[in-house]
Order: C-alpha cells, then structure tokens, then sequence
C-alpha cells in the first residue's frame, strides 16, 4: 500500500511521480517493462504519476499534461525529438527533459517526490533500474569494433558507436556512483556488475515478468499452422527465432556460424529486429546459409513469431536480461539462454532449457541446436517446464516489487531532505 502522506484534504496525491524515458511503447524489452508497471501503480490510490518521453505508444490512460486527472490517469509531458544519429538524438534528448523539468518546476510550481528512470536519462533521478551496464558491455565488443578488419565503409558506423558507447559509460560513472540514486538491477547478473564496476553493493533485484495470459503454449499451437503458412515455412522445418535490435549484441555471428555447421539439418532461422542487416547479409553469403535464415520486420503480434518457431536461441554476448527469452518459455518453447544474459538465472540446464556457456562458440551451440533437434522429447520436455517455470514470473509481482523499490527512494529523498 501506499505510505499516505496526509495530503488528500488538500486536494494533493500522497506521492507524484515522474518516469523519464526517451519513448514507451510494448515492441522494445525496458519500454514494455516501464509501460506494464505504470499501468499497474497509476492504479493505486493516491499517486499521481507523470511521464516525460518523446513517444508514448500503446500506455493506457495516457494524458497529455496539463489535462483532466481521473483514476488511473498517466500525464504524459511531450519532449521535442530532433531526426539525427543516434548520438546526437540522445544528447538533445538529455538536455531536452531537463530543461522541461525545470519549466515545469519553476513556473509550473511542479515539483515530484521521486524521479525514476529506465538507464541513464538525467544526472538527478532518484530511482533508476538498470537494464545493462554499458561497461560491462563494451568489453565483451571492443574487439569488433575496432577499424582494423572492418570494410573502409563501415568506418562511420563504428565510429559512431564508439563515441557513444563512451559517452554512455561517462554517464555511468558519474550516475551510478552517486549513492543518493537508488539502483535495482533486472537481474542478479546486472547487480554483480553494478558492484564490479561502481562499488554499489545497495542494488536490490527486479526481474522482468510476462504475460502470461497472452504468452501461452495453446495461444502458441492455435497460431501455429498460419504463422509458417505466412513466412512458407515447410512442415519438416525447425524454426528457429532470435528477436533483439542489436544482432552483434544479440550474438547473431554466432548463430550464423552455428547454423551453418548443422547444413545436413532442416534447420530454418527467423531473426526479427530493426538493426542493420548489410554486414550480415555477406556473411549469410559466404557461409551457404542465404536459404535458410529469413529478417522480419518486428510487429506489435510478437505471438506468431513464438507460434512459428520450434526453439528460441539466444546467444547474446550481453545482455541485462532478455525478455524473449521469457515470452519463448511462457510459450512452451525450448529455449537456448547464453550465460551472459540475466534470464539464464531462470534456466537449469537440461531442465527447463539450454545453457550456453560461451555465445562466442559456434561448436558449442551448434551441439545443442542438434540435441534439440535429434531428440524431439527433450525439446518436448524443455518446452514443459519452461512454461512452468515462466508461471511464477508475473508483471503483476514486478511492479509490486518496483513500487516497493519507489517508495523506498521517496522516503530515502525526503529524509535527506530535512
């Protein structure tokens, strides 16, 4: 419940709450994540909550402020976004929601009692969780990102991502290390990392959780026969899925090369996302795989790409969590988890899915993608307690534990203040 402040006689909510986030919508991982807990605290009484993001898609009870407050109601404060390289749009994203802050505050007269934001947004959120840790990162990818080896072409990109990842780790050093903000990590892996790089031995644990309504094995197999109809997928095929926006970070190298060793397989891959696909495609090429491995446009009906598939595989380099990892299990898939991504602390391997231990390893996944297929019981079985596992992993009993998390920081904040 929530700590009631004694304010309601004066027209005032027990705790006003401010989310900065660049965007909101359910087809990126942190975003469903912010989206499916302030769904869920806006509903309690008392709390006023408002959001300062560029986008706000599919948030029900969005308001744009000022508006008409009524139960349940989110005030969304729309922040100009400017076209540009991702670089750019982030610094300007940045100084941008600080500024309206401050308008708001000081003309407004809008002040809040705890600022929580998804990664780094602001120098002053009270409250952040932490969806990756951008040192631990870059280390895992520095090699490759190096121009040496790189096509002359490719050059601006790598740059690119150069200059931001350290600008991101700037930020860390100087957000993560202010003992004032209070940090939760989705996953034991991202608060060992927390600690390993910024001495925050404080962090609490907030996994992600899942619909298990929507995410189901009967939703699966209903959606089964016209989702491979829709991609022509033949009935000896086993489909495999990867879905991320970042495939370096997804491990798709690794699954391209793993792929390839399995040729005397009917093995299919869908890989759905929005990152760039030139790179791949040559690698695809020159490794006989162009046949096999299909890009898909990411969908708001994530369901009939889990409906297509026989195993999810995530081989990420890194990776705070992994939701679909989560979603493929609710589904009664068997799923491939790397060991560098914060959902394996769900998995048991041989159990309820698949470790792989190194996601730089083709010879190891490609042993694994044959057991999967070779043993039609195992899979059966994996995909069995997956979805048993993936029941005790609600949004219901996130955002109960992130309100919890919230109104720790808010008495942390005030208590600092007097």
């Amino acid at each position: 419940m929530l700590p009631h402040l004694s304010l309601g006689y004066l027209g005032l909510p027990d705790l006003r709450l401010a989310v900065i986030t660049p965007f909101l919508d359910r087809r990126h991982g942190t975003e469903l994540c912010i989206v499916e807990q302030l769904e869920r605290i806006s509903r309690q009484q008392g709390i006023e909550v408002h959001v300062y993001s560029q986008r706000v898609d599919d948030l029900s009870g969005a308001v744009r402020y000022p508006g008409t407050s009524t139960p349940g109601a989110i005030f969304w404060h729309k922040v100009r976004s400017i076209p540009g390289p991702h670089l750019f749009a982030y610094l300007w994203w940045f100084l941008a929601n600080r500024v309206q802050r401050v308008w708001d505050s000081r003309i407004r007269g809008l002040e809040f009692d705890v600022l929580y934001s998804p990664g780094v947004n602001a120098f002053d959120a009270d409250a952040i969780a932490v969806h990756i840790v951008f040192h631990e990162f870059y280390a895992q990818v520095k090699e490759r990102l190096k121009f040496r080896g790189n096509s002359f072409s490719s050059w601006p990109r790598l740059l690119h991502r150069r200059i931001y990842y350290h600008l991101i780790m700037g930020l860390e050093r100087r957000v993560y290390r202010r003992r004032a903000t209070s940090l939760a990590g989705v996953s034991t892996l991202v608060a060992d990392q927390l600690a390993k790089h910024f001495q925050r031995t404080d962090v609490c644990v907030i996994r992600h959780g899942v619909d298990t309504g929507r995410f189901s094995p009967a939703a699966r197999v209903a959606g089964r026969d016209s989702a491979r109809a829709r991609w022509l997928l033949q009935r000896d095929q086993f489909v495999l899925l990867l879905i991320g926006n970042d495939f370096r970070k997804k491990g798709l190298d690794t699954l391209i090369y793993a792929l390839a060793a399995c040729r005397d397989l009917p093995l299919r891959l869908l890989v759905v996302g929005t990152d760039e696909r030139k790179g791949y495609e040559a690698l695809i090429q020159r490794s006989g795989m162009a046949d096999r491995i299909s890009f898909l446009e990411p969908s708001a009906d994530v369901l009939q790409f889990y409906a297509a598939a026989d195993a999810y595989v995530g081989p990420s380099l890194e990776d705070a969590y992994g939701l679909p990892i989560l979603e493929a299990m609710a589904c009664g898939l068997p799923v491939v988890a790397s060991s560098r991504a914060g959902a394996s602390e769900l998995i048991h391997d041989g159990k309820n899915g698949m470790l792989l231990r190194n996601p730089d390893n083709p010879e190891e996944l490609a042993g694994i993608l044959r057991a999967l297929y070779t043993n039609q019981g195992l899979s059966q079985q994996l995909g069995h307690e997956a979805c048993s596992t993936a029941q005790s992993q609600s949004w219901d009993h996130n955002a109960a534990q992130t309100w919890e998390f919230l109104k720790a920081a808010a008495t942390r904040k005030s208590r600092s203040q007097q």
